[in-house]
């Protein structure tokens, strides 16, 4: 079993770099960072709309890059990753957004599923259990001074 690479307190930039896989937050602040990302998205996506509405040559440009803005909508969609997982519970619990259309609303089924058939639960619980013992028995080794 793996051990957890615990990256420790990350910076608010840090969770669009992707410099961590999973950041761990309490409710609040968890649903403060999400609203911001999502409010960004929605806002620079305006405002690319506004600007390759703008001129004549814009709505060219606009025509020739089409591809490259349906793949980052659909990148930054966050009906796709719709779902907050709660941790320390003794089952798979997915919380969706409540501002969600169907096709967010299954996304988070779709994760409940995936971490239900994947075992996630038990991984999570040996993988812990693995880390803990190795940490008690480092602690109780005579040159852990």
């Amino acid at each position: 079993m793996p051990n957890l690479d615990y990256h420790g307190f990350v910076e608010g930039d840090d969770i669009g770099k992707g410099t961590v896989d999973v950041v761990v937050t309490e409710g609040f602040a968890g649903n403060i960072a999400l609203k911001t990302a999502e409010g960004t998205a929605k806002q620079i996506a305006g405002y690319l709309r506004s600007a390759m509405t703008r001129t004549w040559m814009a709505k060219i440009g606009y025509l020739f890059a089409r591809g490259a803005f349906a793949a980052l909508r659909e990148k930054l969609d966050p009906r796709r990753a719709n779902g907050g997982v709660f941790l320390g519970l003794k089952g798979i619990v997915v919380k969706s957004h409540g501002g969600t259309d169907a096709e967010g609303y299954a996304a988070a089924i779709d994760l409940a599923y995936d971490m239900v058939k994947q075992d996630l639960m038990t991984k999570i619980t040996e993988s812990l259990s693995f880390d803990h013992r190795a940490i008690t028995a480092a602690a109780a080794s005579p040159d852990a001074a």
